[in-house]
């Protein structure tokens, strides 16, 4: 999979070139929004907004829905769900579908804070997989607990030193690993 989207990401650059694009953002959204001492980009207070929605629309469809029930059934016991008559193949295409959307839709409203570049997905790709393992394999709330801790290394760091910001965050994932070997909210894996 790596090595497809490395000759994906070199395929843009080979017919589009490198060079990035900045996206500004919505004519709606853009400005400061003065909170309390501070100003703070509108357009990013309302990414906060968004990405709390769908975080808490995505929460709600795997845990409180019967769909998502089929879901997490099927991550445990695939061939339990198939023999109750339940497709399971169809269903992780349409959770991949809508994963996929996801991304899309992910990239859509990052696009005005993270310029478009062939190779912009790189590091987010290693700070996903950083924070499912700081967070846990297989855990919602430990995806988001991961991010946010990951998210505070990266600032945090940067306003000291930030050629040091993704060394601390393999040094949190490190330390992770030895104290808690599955993650944060993860569960030991199946022998």
């Amino acid at each position: 999979t790596f090595g497809l989207g490395i000759v994906f990401v070199e395929a843009v650059r080979f017919f589009f070139g490198s060079l990035s694009k900045a996206m500004p953002p919505p004519a709606a959204l853009a400005g400061i929004t003065p909170i309390g001492f501070m100003f703070y980009p509108t357009y990013r207070l309302a990414l906060l907004g968004i990405v709390a929605v769908a975080l808490l629309a995505l929460y709600l469809v795997l845990y409180r829905t019967r769909i998502g029930m089929i879901v997490r059934a099927g991550i445990e016991d695939s061939v339990m769900v198939d023999s109750l008559g339940i497709d399971v193949y169809k269903v992780f295409m349409l959770v991949f579908g809508i994963g996929a959307m996801a991304a899309g839709f992910a990239g859509i409203i990052n696009a005005p804070v993270v310029s478009i570049a062939p190779d912009v997905g790189e590091a987010i790709l290693v700070q996903t997989f950083v924070v499912v393992v700081i967070g846990g394999v297989g855990s919602f709330p430990g995806a988001v607990l991961g991010g946010l801790i990951a998210g505070e290394i990266i600032s945090i760091t940067s306003m000291f030193n930030p050629g040091y910001s993704y060394v601390m965050l393999f040094v949190a994932m490190t330390l992770v690993l030895v104290l808690r070997p599955y993650g944060l909210l993860g569960t030991a894996g199946r022998e």
